[in-house]
């Protein structure tokens, strides 16, 4: 049974505005890098698809998001609305990250989303692809955390 804590507004169905703001609740959580912080908005029985990996419940996802997050390092990413569906939302993303060899990469992808009635993710499938780039070609600057509300967003960098 759930209880109220485990409600995450906003709840389906989505409607543009509300769609937006999950993603942008969804891309906060990622960028804070605290895979116990962003497994909360997630059912105790989350299923994903993450490239080749296939997490399951939120202990795999705290212990996939720390394994993640200790070889990508400096890691900073934008999340946009593709299109949303009742409990369901499809986002594109990117973001940008460095190995410990200080090799940068820019990561672009999908995911499609499906929520509970409490607004819990129930599913997520990532697709995902890593492109090598040079520092100099980097457009992720902001300090890490929260991405400045003024900053541009994928559509507006051309990404």
């Amino acid at each position: 049974m759930t209880t109220n804590a485990e409600v995450r507004p906003p709840v389906p169905p989505f409607t543009r505005e509300t769609a937006i703001e999950k993603i942008r609740m969804a891309e906060d959580g990622w960028n804070s890098r605290d895979p116990q912080r962003v497994s909360l908005v997630y059912t105790p029985d989350s299923q994903w698809r993450n490239r080749a990996e296939f997490p399951h419940g939120r202990a795999e996802i705290v212990e996939f998001l720390t394994g993640k997050w200790a070889k990508e390092l400096d890691y900073r990413l934008i999340k946009e609305l593709w299109a949303f569906d009742g409990n369901r939302i499809a986002v594109r993303f990117a973001y940008e990250w460095h190995n410990e060899a200080g090799n940068w990469f820019r990561s672009y992808g999908n995911e499609n989303w499906q929520f509970d009635a409490n607004g819990l993710m129930e599913l997520r499938y990532a697709s995902i692809n890593d492109l090598p780039i040079k520092e100099v070609e980097r457009k992720f600057f902001w300090t890490l955390g929260h991405r400045p509300d003024d900053h541009a967003s994928l559509s507006e960098l051309g990404l």
